[in-house]
């Protein structure tokens, strides 16, 4: 196993497995977006989030950028299944292994059918403070669907942690909400990576 000397390695790395697995291009928009429309790339984050290298990357980096924001004092991280999840997993985790222990839950996207019916699971009760975690932010619709069910739930929303960020006002959007969000990759970072690796 690798080991890393800084986080600024550990974001370098993550960024070549995001070439690797997650970001896909094409001269002609092909690509068809949840939140509508076509795009000439497209970031599958799973197949990186769900890999034992990107896991252990996104939870050291993750939970970093969550800790960067001194005033985030909560008691768990989550979000909209199905994106979020390894992502709040591995937050979770690592938060453990450095005596920090966060709860991670997951926002449904319709309520159990069946037993308790519940929209949120997880070990978050009404009045705790969470941050919401999203994968890849486009026009931020989904990540403010998560706010508002994690909130209707009773629970404090003081943030959002974005693990890529298209840069297409989905941040904006979410902000003006009056949720702060951080971002560990945008997509700037990633063209400019993808330029240098095919010049």
């Amino acid at each position: 196993m690798k080991r890393y000397r800084s986080l600024s390695a550990m974001k370098k790395r993550l960024i070549e497995i995001v070439l690797e697995r997650t970001f896909r291009y094409s001269e002609k928009p092909s690509f068809k977006l949840a939140a509508g429309g076509k795009s000439s790339y497209y970031f599958n984050c799973k197949p990186t989030t769900l890999s034992t290298e990107g896991m252990y990357l996104v939870g050291n980096l993750m939970y970093d950028l969550l800790r960067s924001r001194k005033s985030w004092k909560v008691k768990g991280i989550g979000g909209l299944t199905l994106g979020a999840d390894p992502i709040s997993n591995a937050i979770a985790y690592t938060s453990y292994l450095k005596k920090d222990p966060l709860e991670s839950f997951v926002v449904r996207k319709e309520p159990k059918k069946h037993g308790t019916m519940l929209w949120v699971e997880g070990n978050v009760a009404e009045g705790d403070k969470v941050v919401i975690v999203e994968d890849v932010v486009t026009t931020g619709g989904s990540t403010i669907k998560a706010i508002d069910r994690a909130r209707k739930c009773g629970l404090k929303v003081l943030g959002v942690i974005v693990l890529i960020d298209r840069q297409e006002g989905g941040r904006e959007a979410i902000e003006s909400k009056g949720v702060p969000v951080k971002v560990l990759l945008t997509r700037e970072e990633v063209f400019k990576a993808h330029t240098a690796a095919t010049a």
